[in-house]
Order: structure tokens, then C-alpha cells, then sequence
């Protein structure tokens, strides 16, 4: 069976337009179809320090001869671009004696342009090591890199302390080591650029230069677009990728799960395509030589959308869970080093009411339970935060008071008891104002009454 052989000239163009980006080299782009001039892909190598522009003629036929090679080694001869450049011919098949001569006899005579010949059974070398597959032409997803689960410098429990880090009354010293699960979720990022002209009878209407960094969600869902937040935490982490090795996570986290890729390269590379096609897309208001106002949808091409780079790469979606005594406290999110996207934050969240939108929580030591400031008091004999989940209560002067429990509470009734009036009076100080304000309100009345004022 041929390879790749129900691909059509074009299919099989896009295809090596992907292997090439596999394979390093860069800026990887095809020519435009509508002036083949001898050239189908045009990419950029670095040899010795220097930029070299690599010029590809792809032949999706059984043979290729010699008159296709002297063809391509004019194209780059001709070709206006500054530095060195070379030639390379692709094709499915093989090639004739006297194609390979000439290339020979190209690299005898020291030629400024050389000539590759890249052919079948050089595909099927290729294809381990770039995951293409030969019958479809599909390239595989091949990753082995993560965007790392924790920041070395703090260790794996560094961000869960940063979530208790705002609860009053805890230390982070006082935190249990949290129990972790990670779940590597498969991405990938696209890079590309968009350059199309729409014309008209009047002449320009509307161009786009622009270039994109889309991020996709790779799992076996299907292709989508994730969070904003979550799509600036992979891209702005790229750099910091390091080997998925489970072994060495196996120490760090209880349960390692790693999702698969659910569709191949191509297919991101597809939907990448589309998806920057219809975000370009406009509708363009010009008024005609016959002061006709018109209006055109403007949508690029596929042709006009040139994928730069496609990086594979996992995100570690990490939960964490903080036991203590009474409560489980679950904290989960995306992590990228020292950056990371919390999903849910089970730490800033009432024990009581399940609030979750104040600025201020409090730790009860008495239980264990952190709260929102309506479900935390002072506990009376020793001053410190109590939660009303927990707490004893009893009224002392007509005002509630909050206890860690009994004992306490029996410890402050014998206090109370030997207290003299007035300080009995301050256990209520805004009933004891308001008396006080009462009392000089009657006598002021009195006096104004009587004529003394």
C-alpha cells in the first residue's frame, strides 16, 4: 500500500507543512497555490549560527524525475529572500536515477543552492519520530512535557498555604500537610498568522495582518477554547515545560492521573484554522463607483492563515485536601510553577452559611471551622475568635456571650456573680449608653419644664 496515498497534491502539502514544524524548522509556511513557481513550502533552518531559507517541492506521485529537481533548483536560485538558500524535494515515491545524479553532481560542484531528496522510505523514518501516521497522513500527538505542578522553590504544599495565608487566627505553620491529586490535562498551542486582502471594484476594502496565540483544550471532550485565565496561565508559561516523569510525581502526589489527547495534531491545526477564520471574520461597509453603499462579509481564507507552531503540552489541574479534626477544606486549581488559576477555593468559604463573598474569614481553633465575620465571635473569657457553630452561649446583663463550652462557661458565671454592679452594667455597654443617654435626656427635659434652663 502507497503512503499517504488518498491524500490529494494539496492534502499531502499540509501534511509536510506539519512534519517540517515537527522536525525544527521554523517559520514554516506554504507558498502561495495560485503562482506555483516551483515552490510549495517555505521554512527557515539555522546552521552554524546562520539563517538559511529552505525552499520544498512536494510531489505526491510514484516517481519523480529530473526536470522536476532542475526546477526547483532554478526556483531557488531566483528566489528574492536574503542569505543562504537550499532545496529540498518531498514526494510519497522515489525518485529516478538521473533526479538523483543531478543532485549528486549539485553537491560535487559546491552549488550555492543545494538539493534534498526526501522520499518514501525517508517519510517512513520520519514518521516515529514526528507521529505521523503513513496511511492518513495525520500527525500524532508525541508529549512528554508538563507545565510543572508546583513551584520548586516552595515545594508542592506552597500553594495551599498561600490560600490560608488571609484566614485570620491560623498560621501557616499550624497547617496540616495537605493530601494532593493531579490530573494532567492534555493542550495544545497554536501560533499563527493571518494576512488577507479583500478587493473590490473601488479597490481595497479591508485587509488583516494580525498574529494569533490560540490555546485549545486537547482532552477527549473534543476541541475547545478554555477560560481566559486558564488559556493566559499555559501561554504565559510555555517556557517553563518540564518531562512528565510519574515516578518522581508518584512521591509528591497520592493519585497522578494523565489524559489522552483526543484527536491528532492535524485536527488542532484544523480547528485552530477555523476558529481564527471566523474570529477575522466582518462584515465591510464601501460605497460602489456608482455611489451604491454595499456591504461585504470579509472571511479569510484558509490559505491565508499560515500555523507557525503547534506546542503540545500538559496542565496540571491539582486538588488539594487540608484535613483537621472536624473539617476537610478542598482547594483545587491549575498550576503552572509558581503561577496557578484557583477553580475552587473550599478554604474562603463559611462553615456556617456557605458564604463566600467577604473580604475577611476567621479560624476557630475551639472546631476547626473558619467563617465569614456573621458566624464569628469573641469568646468572653479568653478573648479569642470563636465560631457560632460551636460556641456555648448565655446572657450576662441582657447581652449574648460566647463560650469554647461549658466549663468556660461555668468558670465566667462564678466571675460574674462576684462582680459589682457597675461592672456587671459593662458587660452591656450599648444598653449601659443607652440608659445613661436616657437618663440625661429626662433630667434635661425636667429642667426645661421647671423654666431652670
Amino acid at each position: 500500500m502507497t503512503i499517504l496515498d488518498e491524500l490529494s497534491g494539496f492534502e499531502f502539502e499540509d501534511v509536510m507543512e506539519d512534519v517540517f514544524r515537527n522536525l525544527g524548522y521554523e517559520n514554516v509556511r506554504q507558498a502561495s497555490r495560485t503562482a506555483d513557481e516551483g515552490r510549495d513550502i517555505i521554512m527557515e533552518e539555522t546552521v552554524d549560527g546562520q539563517r538559511r531559507t529552505v525552499i520544498v517541492e512536494c510531489k505526491h506521485t510514484d516517481t519523480v524525475g529530473r526536470p522536476v529537481v532542475q526546477k526547483l533548483h532554478s526556483a531557488v536560485a531566483t528566489y528574492d529572500g536574503a542569505g543562504p538558500k537550499r532545496g529540498m524535494v518531498a514526494t510519497t515515491g522515489r525518485f529516478t536515477g538521473p533526479a538523483t545524479e543531478y543532485t549528486e553532481n549539485l553537491a560535487e560542484s559546491g552549488d550555492p543552492y543545494p538539493i534534498e531528496l526526501l522520499d518514501g522510505t525517508d517519510l517512513r523514518e520520519l514518521a516515529d519520530d514526528v507521529g505521523l501516521d503513513l496511511y492518513n497522513g495525520r500527525i500524532e500527538i508525541l508529549c512528554d512535557e508538563t507545565l510543572r505542578p508546583y513551584d520548586p522553590t516552595r515545594g508542592p504544599a506552597g500553594a495551599v498555604q498561600d490560600a490560608f495565608r488571609d484566614v485570620e487566627n491560623i498560621e501557616a505553620a499550624d497547617l496540616p500537610d495537605p493530601e494532593l491529586w493531579v490530573q494532567f490535562q492534555p493542550t495544545v498551542t497554536v501560533d499563527a498568522t493571518v494576512n488577507a486582502t479583500f478587493e473590490t471594484s473601488v479597490g481595497v476594502i479591508h485587509q488583516i495582518h494580525n498574529r494569533d496565540h490560540l490555546v485549545v483544550d486537547a482532552s477527549r471532550d473534543g476541541a475547545t477554547t478554555p477560560p481566559p485565565p486558564l488559556a493566559r496561565l499555559i501561554s504565559g508559561n510555555l517556557d517553563q515545560r518540564i518531562e512528565l516523569d510519574e515516578e518522581e510525581f508518584g512521591d509528591v502526589f497520592t493519585e497522578i492521573d494523565v489524559g489522552r489527547f483526543g484527536q491528532t495534531e492535524t485536527e488542532y491545526k484544523e480547528y485552530a484554522v477555523d476558529h481564527l477564520r471566523r474570529k477575522h471574520t466582518t462584515t465591510v461597509t464601501y460605497t460602489g463607483d456608482n455611489n451604491v453603499t454595499y456591504n461585504k462579509e470579509c472571511e479569510p481564507n484558509q490559505s491565508d492563515i499560515s500555523v507557525q507552531s503547534i506546542t503540545a503540552s500538559y496542565v496540571p489541574r491539582i486538588r488539594a485536601s487540608v484535613m483537621f479534626d472536624s473539617y476537610s477544606y478542598q482547594y483545587e486549581y491549575y498550576a503552572a510553577g509558581p503561577s496557578r488559576w484557583t477553580v475552587d477555593d473550599g478554604v474562603h468559604r463559611c462553615q456556617q452559611c456557605g458564604e463566600t463573598d467577604t473580604e475577611r474569614f476567621t479560624y476557630c481553633q475551639n472546631c476547626q471551622s473558619i467563617n465569614c465575620p456573621d458566624h464569628i465571635e469573641t469568646e468572653r473569657l479568653v478573648g479569642e475568635p470563636v465560631c457560632t457553630g460551636c460556641a456555648v452561649t448565655e446572657r450576662f446583663f441582657y447581652s449574648q456571650k460566647y463560650f469554647y463550652d461549658e466549663a468556660n462557661r461555668e468558670q465566667f458565671r462564678t466571675e460574674y456573680e462576684a462582680m459589682p454592679v457597675y461592672e456587671k452594667a459593662l458587660e452591656n455597654v450599648p444598653l449601659l449608653a443607652g440608659i445613661v443617654v436616657s437618663v440625661v435626656v429626662a433630667v434635661l427635659f425636667a429642667l426645661t419644664s421647671t423654666g431652670l434652663v
